[in-house]
């Protein structure tokens, strides 16, 4: 059985005459009628009663019909699907992502893919930014979002730089001093002594450093007294009161009781976010997504 076969099919079986259908399809009846007797008999079904005078459907060969059709109709549909996920217009783009960008620019350039790109599933998965570049190693995902490293990147590896973001202190209630939190903004010296809850460095060498020399400037090391790998778990310690952490500033969307965001007077430590990814042959809906970040949002 083949499209030839079924396009005959559906020629008789909606003329119902051998003949006119026969002329439909630009061919004489002895070759069709033939086609037809070799196609019942590869699918073992009769399809039509024949008499002299009159074709008609079997129960079968009516209810076959609906899924000819749409088996034709898919079938006139390949060649545009072909060129389509040729365009990354259509397919799969497996993206992870450090949670700060969960609550800052993600949630943003997903609803902007998926806004131009609506047939490209987008496979989300958490991770932090030292498992983004195993992943990638093994082909597990397409790109990343990652906190961006002080040392180069790997040679076998792109990036594209996003926007940067300040880093805010969030404290706990009880050790938040009131005029701070009237101001909204503290002096990093009057918390600098507090107990810090923050990633272990490999998780995130960038951000540790980046923090690690502001303690630095005031002329202190930085501790750590309890670590955490997600900014979730982070902040939900601070609010139970284990210290104080240093967050980027788009992490004061995420309300928690018992924790206060407050803006550093002074010198803010910025962290610089960036895309990953691996080059390659044939990789359409990762290159729809790259053009897309070079595309100015609305």
């Amino acid at each position: 059985m083949d499209l030839r076969q079924i396009r005959q099919f559906i020629a008789v079986a909606e003329e119902l005459h051998f003949g006119r259908a026969a002329q439909r399809l630009n061919m004489t009846q002895p070759p069709l009628s033939m086609s037809i007797r070799a196609l019942e008999e590869s699918l073992g079904v009769q399809l039509f009663h024949r008499t002299r005078k009159s074709v008609s459907l079997t129960t079968a060969g009516a209810i076959w019909l609906d899924h000819a059709r749409q088996v034709l109709t898919e079938a006139e549909r390949l060649p545009a699907i072909a060129r389509r996920a040729a365009r990354g217009e259509m397919g799969e783009l497996r993206l992870a992502f450090v949670s700060i960008a969960s609550y800052s620019l993600l949630p943003k350039l997903v609803r902007r893919f998926r806004d131009a790109f609506p047939d490209v599933r987008v496979d989300l998965r958490e991770a932090t930014s030292d498992m983004q570049f195993e992943a990638l190693a093994r082909g597990e995902i397409d790109a990343g979002i990652i906190i961006r490293p002080d040392e180069a990147f790997r040679p076998s590896l792109s990036h594209r730089a996003l926007p940067s973001e300040p880093l805010v202190a969030v404290v706990p209630d009880r050790w938040a001093p009131p005029d701070a939190i009237a101001a909204g903004s503290v002096d990093f010296e009057r918390i600098a002594e507090a107990p810090l809850v923050f990633f272990p460095r490999h998780v995130a060498p960038a951000y540790y450093d980046a923090v690690a020399d502001l303690y630095a400037a005031y002329g202190r090391a930085l501790r750590i007294h309890q670590e955490a790998i997600q900014m979730q778990t982070i902040i939900g310690l601070v609010a139970a009161g284990l210290g104080i952490s240093l967050v980027p500033r788009s992490m004061t969307g995420m309300s928690r009781s018992g924790a206060h965001y407050l803006e550093l007077r002074g010198p803010q430590p910025r962290i610089d976010v960036c895309v990953i990814w691996k080059d390659g042959p044939d990789q359409p809906a990762l290159t729809s997504f790259l053009a897309l970040l070079d595309t100015p949002s609305a």
